[in-house]
């Protein structure tokens, strides 16, 4: 499924938080890996008393020194360095992603907290996310720091708009002989936005209505991929919940043991559209747990 996979790296231990999820998917998948070090004008050395790589040549030493280190001798281990400062770090890596090393996979530390580190270097996981046609899997340095998936959730909608990300989560879960938890969260009255909502207002009753009709619609949505996953013999379940999806998702992935979150993005619809009002990115702003972002039309595989 993952051919390439390729890891933007500053230094910082903060973004090596990416490194044993790249070093496990690229011994799964046998892929290769690629290091990438992006040096950033009028970048200061050190954030927060972590190093943040400046210098071309350091940063050459420090690639090849995790490529040695990091990854299995099997796995074919390439760095670069783009020794042209560069104001936009994410747009660097989203331009060397598609013009040049057209990885399968970018894998990126996304710093969940506040403060200048997320502003400088969480902020650019999120634009590469929002601006990649590729998938994107995040990483929380707060995470368990090992990458062994056991139960994968995959939220979904009660049509089928998201179900495209289903044949990566099936391959994962082979690869990993993991479990497959599927997650459909319906609005209630108090949960539903914009015209809804005013909808929801004017005619409570009708509105209800609709909503308990759309909860049935996803049951038998959900039913229908638990029987594929069933001849496909890969364990599964299946829960519909009620309420606001992006907390109630992160809610049930804490509290069920969730290892990785499978969600279809529409990737290129812009930092805007994609960060401030997609539900993986309120999921992926709630939990440590890794998240993988695949935008649709993007995800392939054998279902």
């Amino acid at each position: 499924m993952f051919k390439h996979i390729l890891v933007p790296l500053d230094g910082s231990k903060l973004a090596e938080a990416a490194i044993p999820a790249a070093a496990s998917l690229s011994i799964i998948f046998r892929a290769p890996v690629t290091l990438l070090h992006v040096i950033e004008r009028d970048a200061p050395e050190t954030i927060h008393h972590d190093r943040h790589l400046s210098n071309p040549e350091k940063a050459n030493e420090y690639l090849a020194e995790v490529a040695k280190t990091a990854f299995s001798s099997e796995i074919k281990v390439d760095w670069h360095v783009h020794t042209a400062a560069v104001a936009d770090v994410a747009r660097s890596i989203v331009e060397h992603s598609a013009e040049e090393f057209q990885p399968d996979l970018i894998i990126l530390c996304s710093h969940g907290n506040s403060g200048v580190h997320e502003v400088l270097y969480g902020n650019i996981a999120q634009q590469v996310a929002a601006a990649s046609g590729t998938p994107v899997l995040l990483i929380k340095p707060d995470g368990k720091g090992v990458f062994n998936p056991k139960h994968i959730l995959i939220p979904l909608d009660n049509e089928s708009i998201h179900d495209d990300v289903i044949p990566v989560a099936m391959d994962l879960a082979r690869a990993y002989n993991a479990e497959l938890n599927l997650i459909c969260v319906i609005a209630t009255l108090a949960t539903l936005t914009g015209e809804q909502a005013a909808a929801g207002t004017l005619m409570p009753v009708t509105a209800n209505a609709y909503l308990n009709m759309t909860e049935q619609n996803a049951s038998e949505h959900l039913e229908g991929h638990l029987r594929a996953f069933q001849k496909e013999k890969i364990p599964s379940t299946a829960e519909i919940a009620r309420g606001d999806p992006a907390p109630v998702i992160a809610k049930f992935a804490d509290e069920n043991g969730s290892d990785l979150i499978v969600f279809g993005t529409h990737g290129r619809a812009g930092l805007d559209a994609f960060w401030n009002r997609s539900v993986a990115a309120g999921v992926a702003r709630r939990t440590t747990i890794p998240v993988l972002l695949v935008p649709l039309g993007q995800a392939s595989g054998p279902a």
